[in-house]
């Protein structure tokens, strides 16, 4: 069987650790050349160096301009346009109401929000017919937990463009979807809890169904339909892959 993604080219943005990481991983398995961002030069560094040739890797803040600009200027070197896209650059943190600063609302929204349509925007050039987007949301965006209100209030906006925008490329044959992740075993996930990473794990695992949290190897896997043909009839869809925590 062909592998799902031979000879395509994809792009993953916040691809150096966590979710974004086996997202890169499984789609090179699946044949892909895949264009990954970051922040951070040195994770950036080891991806390239674990994937080789498969990668490009490109340092870049989803929230500035420039280096978006930068990372479709190397979209555009290779010549091959975007077959698949998974928009997974974001930022969030335990912060109660009372706490909460202009800076915090701007780094929020500046990343999950700006970082996601300047990412999406810039990607239209280069989408080839029957390409696929899929953009990472949260069960925070339900506004049920506490403390996490910036986070999952920049969520639902994504949620509600990421709908729009499902509306607007329709007519150029690309798909954009919405992936929700629950609770994932990720190092973006322990700093949520700053030195105490472990006793998050632990403690959210406790309540879930399974007994633990996601591995992000299963939400990859998630990621990899909603880019491949198998989900052909799906845009505009939110796809919850939560480990039951919804039934928990």
């Amino acid at each position: 069987m062909d592998a799902a993604l031979n000879g395509k080219t994809a792009l993953v943005t916040g691809g150096t650790s966590g979710i974004g990481l086996a997202v890169v991983r499984r789609f090179v398995e699946e044949g892909a050349h895949v264009v990954v961002t970051g922040r951070r030069q040195a994770q950036l560094d080891a991806v390239a160096a674990e994937f080789g040739d498969a990668v490009t890797a490109v340092r870049a803040d989803a929230s500035d301009p420039a280096d978006v600009a930068t990372l479709f200027e190397a979209v555009a070197a290779r010549g091959t346009g975007l077959h698949a896209v998974h928009v997974n650059a974001g930022i969030g943190e335990f912060k109660p109401l009372a706490d909460v600063t202009p800076e915090d609302i701007d780094t929020a929204f500046g990343t999950n929000v700006r970082g996601t349509t300047l990412t999406v925007q810039g990607a239209l050039p280069f989408l080839s017919e029957g390409a696929a987007i899929v953009v990472t949301g949260s069960t925070a965006a339900s506004g049920t937990e506490r403390n996490f209100g910036l986070y999952g209030g920049s969520k639902a906006a994504v949620a509600t463009l990421t709908r729009t925008w499902a509306a607007e490329l329709a007519p150029r044959g690309v798909r954009i979807n919405t992936i929700i992740p629950g609770p994932t075993e990720t190092p973006g996930f322990k700093g949520l809890l700053p030195g105490n990473g472990d006793a998050l794990v632990q403690q959210v695992a406790a309540g879930l169904p399974f007994g633990r949290l996601l591995r992000p190897e299963e939400v990859a896997a998630v990621v990899l339909f909603l880019v491949s043909d198998a989900s052909s009839g799906m845009t505009g869809s939110e796809v919850v892959v939560d480990g039951g925590s919804t039934i928990a």
